[in-house]
């Protein structure tokens, strides 16, 4: 599967069908929960009513009152101890709280529990295997029972404190003969103290009716709708319908991500064809955006590299044709001299022609080494002071006509010089700093440095012909020197500066140049003074 398209619909197929089953499972213990609400609902208020009623009772009158209305209701009921029962601490709990309880106890049937006394520990119970209309019956039977008790004119009072006291599930109420829809067949059998029941909403509810006897009134009992189940077909629509907006959706945000992955894929090949300036188009800033980021920083990166490749290729080819051409002409004139003075002076400048070509390759190496990727770079606690010191100690005799000194230094506000930073690779571009200044200096080099809470600076100043401004950039760029102020005669190879600014770089800080208060040009070196945990530059200057 090739197709990100179809890992990821495979993926969201298989989360699908999980789900479906989860569903499955949660339908049925949804309807069951429901069942069970529904059950309850029907017959709360009749057991509570029935309950209600024995509560005043004795032992023998709960009895026949069980027997006689177990007979009404079609099912037995009994008058049980808590103890006889054994309900878990939870359904206890819940009916020594006035709940009615339906629970499926055995297969098939449900058992009705509700309190009779709390004080004597006891409850009716009736075992039902399906709540009938023979329930909705009883129910008009035993409120009729409870309303003529009490003057016609009240018993619509009555019968609203019976539905709010005792939690009927359904709707009761008393209706005059006119007011009830009811044919003349339902009115005569009404007449003739019969209970009647008729379909409304289309059949799917019943209202079950009964006359009051000695009163106008008529009981109205209803609607008393059937539970229906969720279906499973259901589940499969939600399941078959989701399916289709997710594969819908996930191809069409798919799509838009191959597509753009494709372009990533045409630019390396291209970059693998040798068209280095191949790039990714701009492509936002999600996950793929900074891919293509990353990739054209990348391509940039090689682009350079190559390009600085083949520059350095070319300088040091040109820059190697000088020293071997003087030994060349060194050898043949010593190899044709004429006395052994003559012979070691030209012994003299090949050995010079030497030292210059060993410390173009070690330049060549140290740059290589600082412009191929991260060196690896061990930071160190450096006294900048002392550093300054020791390399000028070391560099100002090989120019003894041009004075080398400490300018302004600037410590900490501590009082110390102490700053984090690799020490060879400082040494080695402080050194290049102080060499520069001296080949170009006409008699003064000033070295100075400058700490605060953040960041360390040392700069370097001469008071030669300076660079112009619009060479500031040029100077740091490899093998190349100026010709104007900057002469070929002042010597070097044009590396010292480079390795300078990728120092810098490799440090988290920045070269710079300015001009100086002696007159001629200033090159500085900023960093922080802390370095980060785990500092690793990987962008190219």
């Amino acid at each position: 599967m090739n197709s990100i398209f179809l890992r990821i619909y495979g993926g969201m197929l298989a989360v699908l069908v999980l789900v479906g089953l989860l569903g499955a499972g949660g339908l049925h213990l949804l309807n069951e929960v429901r069942a069970d609400k529904h059950r309850e609902a029907l017959a709360s208020g009749t057991f509570r009513l029935m309950a209600h009623n024995m509560s005043s009772m004795t032992p023998i009158e709960r009895r026949q009152a069980a027997n006689l209305w177990g007979r009404l209701l079609g099912i037995p009921l009994r008058v049980r101890t808590l103890e006889d029962i054994s309900l878990e601490s939870r359904l206890e709990s819940r009916l020594l709280g006035g709940h009615v309880l339906v629970e499926q106890l055995r297969p098939r049937s449900v058992t009705i529990f509700s309190l009779v006394s709390a004080e004597d520990r006891l409850a009716l119970t009736g075992e039902v295997e399906q709540l009938s209309e023979q329930l909705a019956r009883a129910t008009i039977y035993l409120l009729i029972d409870e309303l003529i008790r009490y003057p016609e004119d009240e018993q619509p009072q009555r019968l609203a404190e019976l539905k709010e006291a005792r939690g009927f599930g359904y709707d009761l109420e008393l209706l005059t003969r006119n007011s009830a829809s009811l044919d003349d067949d339902q009115r005569r059998r009404l007449d003739e103290g019969d209970t009647v029941m008729a379909l409304v909403g289309g059949g799917e509810a019943i209202r079950v009716f009964a006359a009051i006897s000695g009163t106008s009134w008529i009981m109205a009992l209803g609607p008393l709708y059937q539970l229906n189940p969720y279906p499973p077909q259901l589940l499969v629509l939600i399941g078959v319908l989701g399916l289709s907006l997710i594969g819908l959706m996930v191809y069409l945000l798919v799509r838009q991500l191959e597509r753009r992955l494709r372009s990533v894929e045409r630019a390396a090949t291209r970059i693998s064809g040798g068209h280095l300036e191949a790039r990714v188009p701009d492509a936002g800033t999600d996950s793929v955006g900074r891919l293509a980021k990353a990739f054209n920083g990348m391509a940039s990166h090689l682009q350079r590299l190559l390009a600085v490749q083949r520059e350095m290729v070319s300088a040091v080819a040109h820059e190697l044709r000088t020293p071997v051409a003087r030994l060349r002409f060194g050898l043949e004139m010593a190899s044709s001299a004429q006395t052994p003075e003559a012979r070691n002076k030209y012994l003299d400048g090949m050995d010079g022609d030497i030292d210059d070509l060993d410390r173009l390759v070690d330049e060549m190496l140290v740059y290589t080494r600082l412009e191929r990727g991260s060196p690896e770079l061990t930071f160190q606690t450096v006294d900048l002071g002392a550093l300054v010191d020791q390399v000028i100690g070391e560099l100002a005799p090989l120019r003894p006509d041009v004075q080398v000194e400490r300018g302004r230094c600037q410590t900490a506000e501590d009082g110390s010089s102490l700053v984090e930073a690799e020490p060879h690779y400082l040494r080695r571009a402080l050194s290049n700093l102080i060499t520069n200044a001296m080949r170009h200096a006409e008699t003064r080099v000033e070295v100075s440095f400058a700490i605060d809470a953040g960041r360390a600076m040392l700069a370097v100043d001469d008071d030669g012909p300076g660079v112009p401004e619009e060479a500031w950039e040029k100077v740091f760029a490899p093998f190349l020197r100026l010709d104007d102020s900057r002469t070929r005669a002042s010597g070097g190879h044009g590396l010292g500066l480079s390795i300078v600014r990728r120092i810098s770089y490799w440090h988290g800080g920045r070269s710079l140049i300015a001009h100086s208060e002696l007159g001629g040009a200033r090159f500085s070196l900023v960093w922080p003074r802390r370095q980060p945990v785990g500092l690793a530059a990987s962008a190219s200057l």
